[in-house]
């Protein structure tokens, strides 16, 4: 099944480690992405969370920029309500300035943290009780396209630098909201799977009935997102996959800190309770070696009709991560860029 498949990160800082590492291990990865031909890398906002080091996509999306050359990068997501609509249509102008068609600006809604963390990064209780994500996305558009009304306050602002365009606009979601304001608005559209599973289906249908062409977008693009971990045996792979329904599990009950490995896990007092809460969030990901993921991942591509699959790989090793991210590439028949440079 020849597939484009792409990958969402966010920095997983593993137990023993530090974030600086993860950052780097990060930067490795996209190499490795770039040069195995998967279609674009996207990373993630989280605040307040030990566990994971993407704090600031744009930031990290220059450096993978700069280390790559073909991929293209992005925010999965930029989540438009901690941020100002200016700040982050300047941000994105400068990306695509420095690399050209290889920027994408996936928005999400979300704070991307707890409700606390969010107050602090909106600095109001106003900000933070305010659902004004479309307006908000509005004012980005206008920013962008110079389309603010005469005797609308921000008229004579413009989002330096003013010479290049924004980048390809994606609305993230895990529900129909995103899907139906995305489609009406000619955007791209990414469903994360491993946030809600059982809507994936229903919103892409949305996305597809209700989808207005435009510049940017003349036809329908939308990315499954998933979380897969897998390895060559399904054993391997159930034993890696420790690591993020633990990760899961300890989001659940508002705790974090860095990844635990696989021991880790077996090792910890877990209670009765809580091992039945880790075996279900095990449903979340699709886990196993290369035929078991496909058994179980291909009607699901099929039923969405998704253009692109985007996929998350959150375990304890390094080398196990580039290695699970190689199978789905061989899965999906992805042809490196080495191959096709040589034909």
């Amino acid at each position: 099944m020849n597939f484009p498949v792409s990958i969402l990160d966010v920095s997983p800082v593993p137990s023993g480690s530090s974030s600086s590492q993860a950052l780097r291990n990060s930067i490795d990865l996209a190499r490795f992405a770039d040069a195995r031909g998967f279609t674009r890398y996207w990373l993630a906002e989280h605040h307040n969370s030990g566990g994971i080091a993407s704090t600031t996509p744009d930031i990290m999306i220059g450096q993978i920029a700069r280390e790559t050359s073909h991929i293209r990068v992005g925010s999965g997501g930029v989540m438009l309500p901690n941020h100002a609509p200016l700040k982050v249509a300047e941000s994105f102008r400068m990306l695509e300035a420095l690399y050209p068609e290889r920027i994408d600006l996936g928005i999400g809604r979300a704070p991307g943290t707890d409700m606390m963390t969010a107050l602090a990064l909106r600095r109001s209780q106003e900000n933070l009780n305010a659902d004004n994500f479309p307006e908000e996305l509005g004012e980005l558009l206008a920013f962008a396209n110079g389309t603010f009304p005469a005797n609308h306050p921000f008229s004579t602002i413009r989002a330096y630098p003013n010479d290049v365009p924004l980048p390809p606009i994606w609305l993230l979601g895990s529900s129909g909201f995103s899907s139906q304001l995305s489609a009406e608005l000619g955007m791209g559209f990414a469903f994360a799977h491993h946030i809600n599973g059982s809507a994936a289906i229903p919103a892409m249908k949305v996305y597809r009935d209700s989808f207005q062409p435009s510049a940017s977008f003349p036809k329908p693009h939308a990315i499954l997102a998933v979380s897969i971990i897998t390895a060559d045996t399904d054993e391997e792979a159930d034993d890696l996959a420790l690591s993020v329904q633990h990760a899961f599990l300890r989001i659940q009950t508002g705790r974090s800190g860095p990844l635990s490995s696989p021991a880790e896990v077996k090792a910890a007092s877990l209670t009765p309770v809580e091992k039945m809460q880790m075996q279900s969030l095990k449903e979340r990901h699709f886990v196993g070696s290369p035929a078991t993921v496909s058994e179980r991942l291909v009607p699901l591509i099929e039923r969405t009709e998704a253009d692109e699959l985007m996929v998350l790989t959150m375990v304890h090793n390094h080398a196990a991560r580039k290695h699970s991210y190689d199978l789905v590439a061989e899965l999906f028949e992805v042809e490196p860029i080495t191959e096709k440079i040589t034909q």
